[in-house]
């Protein structure tokens, strides 16, 4: 059985990304509109026409293609941060949860993670939700990321020369992820985010540190490596690095992972001591994006959820 599928937005970064994972397969068929792409009409039938429709478009543009569909068969995932803690939206991070996959795969619509967010709901609602980090806790989140993740004007500024070799931003701390970090994670109080770019396409790291010895119980490294391999054990694109791996590491590259849908967790920290790192290496374009994408849509055509993944 072949599905139908609509990109609404291919041309930018996010959408050339998935058409690329996507066009190869022969169990969907691309409705490309070309030229007619920003013809309203064209955009119309094509949202109600598709089985499933990919919306990577800014924030006011996703609320109003949304709007345009009234054909009630068609499910819709969107890429961008519109929906992303609204609760008539399944959030589409099929790891979060051992129930989420099964919510996606029941959804018509779908909101498509933040990259960022990605990493970090990774590393700490199973910490959480296991009750070694506190809802209440005051969490602070280190990030670089490639300038891939920035939009047209920050990729033409870095691949022209213009830019330095690191930018730290998000400084207002204001940051439009930050409601989904603290929603999904089960915190009480809002993420203290540190995100930041660095000269190089894509990749990213997600860091926490965490005192543990201010910590309720004052948790061990063991325990937290404990908790987060139980979380994801089985699972195909979430892996936990085993301790004596970090604890030979000596660096970490954010390109690692780039052209997969895989994330892995890591957590650094002396057996013996009081501090721990806690670091998620992926793909911004991959599981943070695109990749993650992909698995939704195979997640909600009733697909084998890896088909056409790495």
């Amino acid at each position: 059985m072949s599905y139908s599928i609509f990109i609404d937005g291919e041309a930018g970064t996010t959408g050339l990304e998935i058409r690329e994972r996507l066009e190869a397969r022969n169990d969907l068929e691309l409705i490309l509109l070309g030229d007619r792409r920003r013809d309203p009409a064209a955009r119309r039938e094509a949202l109600n026409a598709a089985d499933a429709v990919i919306l990577c478009l800014p924030d006011d543009a996703a609320k109003d293609a949304v709007a345009m569909i009234d054909n009630p068969a068609v499910r819709v995932i969107d890429a961008s941060t519109a929906f992303r803690v609204d609760p008539a939206w399944a959030y589409g991070f099929a790891e979060m949860a051992p129930e989420q996959a099964e919510k996606i795969a029941g959804a018509t619509r779908v909101s498509n993670p933040g990259c960022y967010p990605t990493g970090f709901i990774g590393l700490v609602r199973p910490l959480v939700s296991a009750g070694i980090i506190p809802a209440g806790w005051p969490v602070t989140v280190n990030a670089v990321s490639g300038y891939s993740g920035g939009g047209k004007a920050m990729i033409a500024e870095f691949e022209a020369g213009g830019a330095g070799a690191y930018r730290a931003y998000g400084l207002p701390l204001r940051h439009k992820h930050v409601p989904e970090m603290t929603l999904h994670t089960g915190l009480e109080r809002p993420v203290l985010f540190a995100p930041a770019v660095g000269a190089y396409r894509q990749g990213m790291l997600v860091e926490v540190p965490l005192h543990l010895s201010v910590l309720p119980e004052t948790p061990s490294v063991e325990r937290l490596h404990g908790a987060l391999a139980e979380a994801y054990a089985g699972r195909r694109f979430v892996e936990v690095a085993e301790l004596e791996t970090t604890e030979a590491m000596t660096g970490l590259d954010p390109e690692g992972l780039n052209g997969t849908n895989r994330m892995r967790l890591h957590v650094f920290g002396d057996r013996s001591g009081s501090q721990v790192r806690l670091v998620a290496l992926l793909d911004n374009l991959g599981k943070g994006a695109s990749g993650a994408a992909v698995q939704n849509l195979n997640l909600m055509l009733g697909l084998d959820e890896a088909t056409g993944l790495a």
